[in-house]
Formats: C-alpha cells, structure tokens, sequence
C-alpha cells in the first residue's frame, strides 16, 4: 500500500515536500490553516543564493539549492523563476560562485545605480521566483501525481496512539496518516509541543516591501548597504528591510516611505514609486540558526521541516526529505539539521521555549 502522508502548511517548503512525495508514491495531503503561501512564503524576498556570512553547517544544503531549483524549473515551468544574476557590495558574504566586478562592470549590470562602488561580487548564476507563484506551481505538480490539498483547514491535535503519530485531527475529522510532515512554519513549534516534544522555534521578522514602479530600474539583485531590491518581470520593484522595532516610525509603512527615498537617490529613472505593500514576515527560526529537518525522537510517525531560509532551500530539502520518508535513504547533507538535538534521552534539553496551539 502506498504510504499515507499528511503535509501541514502550504508554504512553499511544504509545496515543495508534497511535490516530491507525490512524485515517489505517497497518498499525500497538505493541510493549512489558511490559503497557500498564506504565511511568511507570500512575504519572501525570495533570493535563491548559495552565501552564507560565517562557518556554515549546512553548506551542502546551500551549495545545491540553484542546481535543485534548475531541476524543478525543467520539470514545472510555473516556477518562474528570473535567472537575473545578484551584485553585491558592502554586506553579507559573497556566493562561492560570485567574482569580483569593476566599477565599470558594475556600471554595465547596473546602469541606473548612482554612485557604484570600486568594486563589487556578481554571482551570475543567482536568481529569484515569485514565491506565490512557484508555491502554486508546486502544488499543481503535486495534484496532478494525486495529492489532495486543503486549504482553510486548521489542525486541530496530532492524534496518537502508544508512542506514535497515528492520524491529524481537524475540524471536520481525523485524516489517517503513516506519517505527518511539519512543515508549518512558525506554527511548527505549538505542534510539537502538543505532544511534549517542544523545539525552540522562534518568530523572527523581516519587512517585506513592493513598489509600483517603471520597469528596466534594476537589472539583477542589486543587496549593499543602502538597499536590497530587485524588479520583477513585470516591473514591481521589491525591497527587503531588516525588522528594527515595533516603535511607530519603523512600522512597515514607514519604513516603505523611506525606503523609497533611499531608493530614488540611488538609481536613476525613478519617476515614480508607489508603496504596493508594505508587511512584516515571520521567518521560523530554530534557536540555534540551523534548519530542523528529520523525524522527532520519541514518537514515530513525525518528520519535521522548519528552517529559513525557507525559499533557498525548499527545492533542495524537498528531494532529499522524500527520499528519506520514502525510501529510507539518509542524507549526509541533512545531519546537521536533526531533531534530536535539541533532546536527550526524548526529553527537552531546554525549558525555556513554550508554545501553545491554537
């Protein structure tokens, strides 16, 4: 009998997961509590990257994050998925692919870009996805290999029998399951601690900005000190700003406005530029910074999927995640993100972290 999986959240690593697992013969059904990409997925800048800015546990997850995305793009056309190259001066660590450009470089990537440093790292094999968009894609591919997707459907209990996770009770019914996916985000962490194996899980924020803009302003992701923007296709102009507080002059239509002045005395061309949106995401952070993927200690029948960044991965921890629920085969690029080790003996290493399901 094919194995029954239930996915729970529609974001994008969980579209990802029920792809995959479909794809490999599950009976897969996603579960959320809202609409697809409903969560921080539909609040992503959505940067497919490979840098990272210090030691890097997960380097091999990262490293084949754009060879996965490849894949799927061959295989779901719907990811749209811009291939646009990144430049990046004055912040995080390059990609190991990026090389070092000239001002005059620069000027020819970016030639609406005011003031170019000396110098700058250009990884040409970097891109970004609409990450709603690609998160549909997902999910069609995932429907069209039989999975079943249920939007508006909050979790209610994971329901157990003995030591193991036997179904996912809802409102309207328990679904049988031989193994329930986590994939929910921040919400993860009130699931697991339903069934008392807490993992410290926490709300991380970012603002999320888009402008109505003239196309052609920006030609690649352009990330330095003053702005990390890029323009989509069809000429929104995207921005990500780090969180600062919750005090009224850095709320996110605040911080859009000036944002936008950053942006005007940055590029040329800008005749107009009209805040779209202007939000908080809330990226799933595990406490120690490193992605948790593998199956809980202590009670079977319980794979968990909570990391950031969601995006980069979600192509890459998709393959190697069905693999393992699939087919047992274990990933030495996943064995630094397991459960277990946040416990000991199944019990909490930590007291802490509380959450509470909803």
């Amino acid at each position: 009998m094919n194995k029954r999986i239930v996915v729970i959240g529609a974001g994008i690593v969980g579209a990802s997961l029920a792809y995959h697992l479909a794809g490999k013969g599950a009976q897969v059904t996603v579960l959320d509590a809202g609409d697809v990409a409903c969560g921080v997925t539909g609040r992503s800048f959505a940067w497919i990257n490979t840098s990272h800015s210090a030691a890097d546990p997960i380097a091999a997850l990262r490293g084949a994050a754009i060879e996965q995305y490849r894949r799927l793009e061959s295989e779901l056309p719907g990811l749209a998925i811009r291939w646009s190259g990144a430049l990046t001066y004055g912040v995080q660590a390059p990609s190991p692919s990026a090389a070092l450009v000239s001002r005059e470089r620069i000027r020819e990537l970016e030639p609406n870009l005011r003031h170019p440093p000396l110098q700058a790292s250009h990884a040409p094999d970097e891109g970004a996805l609409d990450a709603v968009k690609a998160t549909h894609a997902l999910l069609a591919g995932a429907r069209a290999k039989g999975a079943t997707v249920l939007t508006h459907t909050q979790v209610v209990a994971l329901a157990t029998h003995g030591t193991r996770v036997t179904g996912v009770q809802t409102a309207a019914g328990i679904i049988e399951t031989d193994m329930v996916v986590l994939a929910a985000g921040t919400g993860t962490a009130a699931l697991t601690e339903a069934i008392g194996l807490p993992l410290p899980i926490l709300a991380s924020p970012a603002i999320f900005i888009r402008y109505a803009a003239p196309s052609g302003l920006v030609r690649s992701i352009l990330s330095s000190p003053d702005m990390e923007v890029r323009q989509a296709d069809d000429g929104t102009l995207l921005a990500a700003e780090d969180y600062l507080d919750d005090a009224p002059q850095n709320q996110p239509a605040a911080l859009a406005l000036r944002t936008a002045k950053v942006i005007r005395k940055e590029l040329d061309g800008v005749t107009s530029l009209q805040t779209q949106q202007a939000c908080i995401g809330l990226r799933p952070m595990p406490a120690d910074g490193i992605p948790i993927i593998g199956p809980l200690p202590s009670v079977a029948g319980v794979y968990v999927c909570t990391m950031h960044p969601g995006v980069v991965l979600a192509a890459v921890v998709g393959q190697l995640a069905s693999e393992e629920i699939m087919q047992g085969k274990t990933s030495p690029a996943l064995a630094p993100c397991r459960p277990e080790r946040f416990f000991k003996d199944g019990a909490p290493l930590h007291h802490a972290f509380t959450a509470r399901l909803d």
